[in-house]
């Protein structure tokens, strides 16, 4: 499929109008709710088809980070056959107490998988959590970035997102209908 058709069903899938209350506090009269697309089996499994260039040849694990990345990931890896590795913000303090649940991460090269990336932020955080369980990162997938001219904590942290969707993707086709 079509990167234009592709962001076209993503928007019209995503897009709500209606009253919606911002973290910020403030009302906003339209809302971008990425979880509609990611809960939708036909549409992900295409988003995660058209995904597959973007992962870099050398990956071994691909690990998708918590909540949004996880139905990413799971699909993603079942069009590479690659394991996946479900990612938490923090390690549990019960049961196994891991950080990265799945597939092993020590010692392989690892590539995040992020549904939608805004700052890159929590990829920064989790990468180094990570690397610090012996995992190998120099790249992060994610289906949108919706700021891509800010990679800079990316940069830093010796990391390359690459993006399947921009927001100029996502309303260049809202007009059609």
């Amino acid at each position: 499929m079509e990167t234009a058709e592709l962001g076209r069903r993503i928007y019209q899938t995503a897009h709500l109008t209606g009253e919606f209350l911002l973290r910020s506090g403030q009302v906003t009269g339209e809302y971008f709710d990425k979880y509609r697309f990611e809960a939708d089996p036909m549409l992900l499994d295409e988003v995660a088809a058209a995904m597959v260039a973007l992962v870099p040849a050398d990956t071994e694990v691909l690990a998708g980070l918590e909540m949004g990345g996880i139905p990413v990931v799971t699909a993603l890896s079942r069009h590479t056959g690659l394991p996946c590795a479900f990612v938490r913000k923090r390690a549990k303090e019960y049961g196994t107490r891991r950080l990265a649940e799945g597939a092993d991460v020590a010692g392989r090269r690892v590539t995040i998988v992020e549904d939608v990336v805004t700052t890159g932020g929590q990829i920064v955080l989790s990468t180094q959590d990570l690397r610090t369980a012996g995992a190998t990162i120099t790249h992060a997938v994610c289906v949108i970035n919706r700021n891509p001219t800010t990679p800079d904590p990316l940069t830093e942290a010796g990391l390359t997102l690459h993006a399947l969707l921009t927001p100029a993707d996502l309303t260049s086709g809202e007009h059609l209908g």
